[in-house]
C-alpha cells in the first residue's frame, strides 16, 4: 500500500468539497431562500447536531450571533426552552439520529419551525422539518467510497460548515451591515 501524504489527502478533500459546492450551486435555490427566510423571521435560533455535525453548527451559531440574531446552542446550560416563533436549525446526515429527530419533534410540537441539513429529503427528520437542505455527501455509515473517499461522513460535516458560512454570508450581505458593525459582537473574552 502506497503512503498517502497530507498533500494527497488535501487534494481528495478539496476536490470532494468543491464537487459538493458545485452541486449545491446548481440545484434549485428556492430551499436556500426559504432557509434564509426562516433564519431572518425567527425570534430566536437554536442549533443542534450530534458529533462533528454539531460542532460545525456551533460555528454557524457564532456567525449568526455576530449578525445580531438571538442564538442558542441546544444542550448548553444557558439555552432556554424553545417556543413558537423560534427556529431549530439541525444537522443529521442520515436524518435518523434519535436525539436530533426528538428535538425536531419537540420544537414542532411547541410551534417552532425546523430547518434541517441532511443528505436526504426522505427521513424522519425531513418529515418534521419545515425545510430540508439536502447536501450530496456520504452519511457516516456509507463505506462504499462512491460519494466520498473520506471516513464516516467527513464530507457531510465539512459541507455543513461551508453551508453555514454561506447562509451567514448571504444574510450578512443582505443586512447592509459592515464588518465594523458586526465586530462589537465578536468575543472579547478570549
Amino acid at each position: 500500500m502506497a503512503s498517502t501524504t497530507v498533500a494527497d489527502a488535501l487534494g481528495v478533500i478539496g476536490v470532494e468539497l468543491q464537487n459538493v459546492v458545485t452541486a449545491l450551486r446548481g440545484v434549485d435555490q428556492e430551499p436556500f431562500e426559504r432557509a434564509l427566510g426562516l433564519l431572518t423571521e425567527a425570534q430566536r435560533v437554536f442549533v443542534h447536531g450530534a458529533g462533528r455535525s454539531g460542532l460545525a453548527l456551533r460555528s454557524t451559531a457564532m456567525r449568526l450571533m455576530h449578525l445580531g440574531l438571538d442564538v442558542h446552542v441546544v444542550g448548553e446550560v444557558t439555552a432556554p426552552a424553545i417556543r413558537g416563533g423560534d427556529l431549530l436549525l439541525v444537522a443529521s446526515g442520515s436524518g435518523t439520529t434519535g436525539g436530533i429527530v426528538r428535538a425536531a419533534r419537540t420544537a414542532a410540537e411547541v410551534g417552532a419551525r425546523v430547518l434541517a441539513v441532511s443528505t436526504t429529503s426522505t427521513s424522519p427528520l425531513s418529515e418534521v422539518a419545515d425545510e430540508t437542505l439536502v447536501v450530496p455527501a456520504a452519511t457516516k455509515t456509507d463505506r462504499s467510497g462512491a460519494a466520498s473517499a473520506q471516513y464516516a461522513g467527513s464530507l457531510f460535516e465539512q459541507a455543513v460548515g461551508v453551508l453555514g458560512d454561506a447562509l451567514f454570508h448571504a444574510l450578512w450581505q443582505r443586512s447592509g451591515q459592515s464588518a465594523d458593525d458586526l465586530w462589537p459582537r465578536h468575543a472579547n473574552l478570549e
